[in-house]
């Protein structure tokens, strides 16, 4: 007998991710998190990217977040701005709005789900066998369930229990990142020495300061108080600016890891538990929610029985890649940080380059997650990428893809008036001959499009072709939930 079909273990983006879209299938999910509340110490990402809104998007609650952020037409790439605005997507820009933020509005709507959250409880360690997984909690007790997800970070206790490598490249510089309120004014803006790059800004009139320098040593394991951080001002700015008081302070390093497999047994990895690296790009959280979207749908399938175990192996067949191209331009951007005339050399010859459309639109597609794509063999080219959330004309009005995706179960969308007899829901529409994907531009419509619940499209043909119901039965099996 189980207590929960799935435990989650953390309740960051991405667990209270994982546990709305179980819940939004039908599954008993609950989540184990330390923190007696949702709000952080501090909040390092600041950011919500165009794919991970267009996620948020399909299941109706994108606006929650963009009426709390302030809209920025572009991506950074070690600090040079570029142009989003002209991205084929219904959210073409950067939406500041710090993890704090990001936190109790995703706490907020799994709230609403009737997600259960366990707080002021770790999970320590776990014991799995043929049926199940018992989950070990601090402060005594314990749980039973199905499977195990750890979203407890990098230095995630899951992980390191299921004795999974964490296969990478070790730190070579430290940053310390804190928010301050200060009595002078300070001089906002990057600034670069020998020891690289600093910065200090506020978001918004009246919002603390945000403070980030790179450290002249490396100092792993340790946290630093008010007196290192006024330490650290003085030595890049020559004035603490009359620090006052620090909301709180941490550090970061260009560690950059990924856990090898993501998956044991029962026990599975997403977000920070299955990869870390430097959060130069602002990737790491928007990685994350989109684990959660991608494993969510394929884990409620297994656990309702409607697929086999073996859907739970795609996870990491199609998110490792993604991880592993995060921790690759993240690295390339550290190393771009470095400040002496030989790496500013490169710089100006990026910033040229970048300023070209096709070596911008490439890397944009990397940054946003616009561009990625599933290998799903031949066919279409919309196949493996994401759906574009079109304007389509059904028999009710006007509508849009995303509204038909809000409950994160698969769609076929049939756009030439001709509806399959297929067990998952088909919308008839109407819609442009012509769509516009990010980065590979223009394409013809196809006649109809199988999307996966994580938004992907899955298959793309006539709704009469054989093949759909292989396809199908591949990606959701024989009975639907």
């Amino acid at each position: 007998m189980t207590d929960h079909a799935v435990v989650i273990a953390g309740a960051g983006p991405t667990g209270m991710m994982l546990g709305a879209e179980l819940t939004l299938a039908g599954v008993d999910a609950v989540i184990v998190e330390r923190r007696a509340t949702p709000e952080l110490d501090g909040s390092r990402a600041g950011g919500l990217y165009p794919r991970s809104l267009e996620v948020l998007d399909q299941r109706g609650v994108a606006d929650r977040f963009v009426t709390d952020g302030t809209k920025y037409p572009f991506l950074g790439f070690a600090l040079i701005m570029m142009d989003v605005t002209d991205f084929p997507t219904r959210h073409n820009y950067t939406l500041g709005l710090w993890q704090s933020d990001i936190e109790r509005i995703l706490a907020d709507w799994v709230t609403e789900l009737g997600v259960p959250i366990i707080r002021q409880r770790e999970v320590m360690g776990f014991q799995q066998d043929q049926d199940g997984v018992d989950v070990e909690l601090s402060e005594g007790g314990g749980l039973r369930s199905q499977y195990l997800v750890g979203c407890d970070g990098g230095r995630s206790a899951v992980r390191k229990a299921a004795g999974i490598d964490f296969v990478g490249v070790e730190a070579t510089t430290s940053w310390m990142v804190a928010e301050v309120e200060l009595d002078e004014e300070p001089e906002f803006g990057v600034r670069r020495d020998s020891a690289g790059t600093h910065a200090m800004n506020r978001r918004l009139e009246g919002e603390p300061i945000r403070v980030v320098i790179t450290e002249r040593e490396l100092h792993l394991g340790t946290e630093p108080g008010l007196e290192d951080l006024r330490e650290a001002l003085i030595g890049v700015y020559g004035t603490d600016f009359g620090l006052r008081r620090a909301g709180w302070i941490s550090r970061f390093t260009d560690m950059a890891r990924q856990a090898q497999p993501y998956r044991r047994s029962r026990v599975l990895l997403a977000g920070d538990a299955a990869h870390v690296h430097s959060p130069h790009g602002g990737q790491g959280l928007n990685t994350g929610l989109q684990d959660a979207v991608n494993l969510g749908w394929k884990l409620a399938r297994v656990v309702s029985g409607a697929s086999p175990d073996a859907l739970l192996d795609t996870y990491e067949q199609e998110r490792h890649p993604v991880a592993a191209r995060v921790l690759q331009n993240t690295l390339a951007q550290v190393a771009l940080s470095v400040n002496d005339a030989r790496h500013e050399a490169v710089r100006e010859m990026l910033r040229g380059l970048l300023a070209m459309d096709e070596p911008r639109r490439h890397t944009v597609g990397m940054l946003s997650g616009l561009d990625i794509t599933y290998d799903f063999g031949e066919g279409h080219p919309v196949v493996g990428r994401r759906m574009p959330d079109l304007d389509l004309f059904t028999g009710d009005g006007p509508s849009r893809v995303y509204d038909f995706m809000h409950d994160g179960q698969p769609l076929l969308l049939s756009f030439t008036g001709g509806a399959a007899d297929v067990p998952v829901r088909v919308v008839e529409a109407q819609c442009a001959e012509v769509w516009e994907l990010p980065v590979i531009g223009e394409v013809d419509a196809p006649e109809a499009v199988l999307v996966r619940p994580d938004g992907h499209v899955a298959w793309a043909g006539s709704p009469d072709d054989p093949a759909l119901s292989r396809v199908i039965e591949q990606w959701f099996g024989e009975s639907q939930i």
